[in-house]
């Protein structure tokens, strides 16, 4: 049974980083992706970004040049490195998993496996 596990999530001032982890266990598949995504109220939970274990780095546009995807497979992690935070950030952001290697933005429903959420506040 894979399971997944976030935190880092905090409150900070406009400008500011923090840095999210996902700790993922349980999780035998060879090939696979793994994703943050976020959801602010009222909105549709949306992509942030993803990676591929065999490489593959996908970013959203929004969040480009700002946040950095990454993961430690000795530790069996996924980081979001966020920098450069808004209020437009603000979001409960979740960190998922599926099977398998993508190479272009991928949808919730593309994922088998998530997490619990960490939230982010983004004050100005």
């Amino acid at each position: 049974q894979v399971q997944l596990v976030e935190s880092g999530g905090g409150s900070v001032q406009s400008g500011g980083s923090l840095r999210l982890h996902c700790v993922v266990s349980g999780n035998t598949y060879t090939s696979y992706s793994m994703g943050w995504f976020r959801q602010a109220p009222g909105k549709e939970r949306e992509e942030v970004a993803h990676i591929c274990n065999l490489g593959t780095r996908i970013v959203a546009d929004s969040v480009k040049g700002r946040f950095t995807v990454s993961q430690d497979n000795a530790r069996n992690t996924l980081y979001l490195q966020m920098n450069d935070l808004k209020p437009e950030d603000t979001a409960m952001y979740y960190c998922a998993l599926r099977s398998g290697c993508y190479y272009g933005p991928l949808r919730p429903t593309d994922f088998q496996y998530w997490g619990q959420g960490t939230q982010v506040t983004v004050s100005s």
